[in-house]
């Protein structure tokens, strides 16, 4: 059973915890976008995109966290979940890179996507060890997903790796999110699914294989477009699921509704 929302000194504690965390990945954001730009002889652009964006972020993290996180401190798994936003943020701030992709860079990106993915399971994982799962912690974890991929299908198609249609794979959840301010019936909760978070695995590792220097351009459009119809499907899927329910209830699946 869940407990119930901190208040006084837990609340405060919470957020002085959650604090300290969010600096302390704003500063490895910008100590790592500051090496990355050494390193691969890039323009201040992506440095200082990637300390923005990690700053847009943390201001989100501190917005949301009252009220949907009902625990003491910000806990071990919400950190792992920040470690995992640190390469993420320096990934979509590659995205605005004004420079072409050299292998180097390309190289960069896929190990980047690499680490994000397998620390991906890890927070859920120890946040239920732990019995500390929140509603603020899933929805940190797949706005870091979110996130990564719309910065790889970016790099993706600016690197020509892929045509300008690899763009639905970032954009995607976020039509959908918008969808549903069309169509209320759109923002029913879905129920757990195994299937999503296959999907979600493999858009991500489909994308990195497409961004690292490895196969050639038609064979990397392929593979792209292989997972942009697998992640097509899992939101039909869910698109059929929420059309059904909001017949059941009699919302019924209209723009109107």
């Amino acid at each position: 059973m869940m407990p119930g929302p901190a208040h006084g000194g837990e609340s405060e504690t919470l957020r002085a915890s959650a604090r300290r965390a969010v600096a302390l990945a704003l500063v490895a954001t910008a100590v790592a976008a500051a090496s990355v730009q050494a390193l691969l002889d890039l323009s201040p652009v992506a440095a200082v995109a990637a300390v923005a964006i990690a700053a847009g972020g943390a201001l989100a993290v501190l917005r949301h966290l009252p009220g949907r996180h009902p625990h003491p401190r910000f806990g071990p798994a919400n950190v792992v979940t920040l470690a995992r936003a640190v390469p993420t943020a320096l990934l979509a701030g590659l995205a605005v890179e004004p420079g072409a992709g050299t292998p180097a860079v390309a190289w960069f990106a896929a190990l980047a996507a690499l680490a994000v993915t397998v620390l991906d399971g890890v927070d859920g994982r120890l946040a239920r060890r732990r019995g500390v799962a929140s509603e603020f912690g899933a929805r940190f974890d797949m706005e870091t997903d979110s996130l990564l991929v719309l910065a790889l299908a970016v790099l993706a198609w600016r690197w020509d790796r892929a045509g300008a249609w690899v763009l639905l794979s970032g954009l995607a959840r976020y039509l959908f999110v918008a969808a549903g301010a069309l169509a209320p019936w759109l923002r029913a909760s879905l129920p757990p699914s195994r299937r999503r978070q296959v999907v979600c695995v493999v858009q991500i590792a489909v994308l990195l294989a497409v961004v690292a220097p490895v196969l050639g351009s038609t064979a990397a459009a392929a593979l792209a477009a292989a997972g942009l119809l697998a992640l097509a499907y899992s939101f039909g899927v869910d698109f059929a699921w929420l059309a059904r329910r909001a017949r059941r209830t009699g919302d019924g699946p209209t723009l109107e509704s």
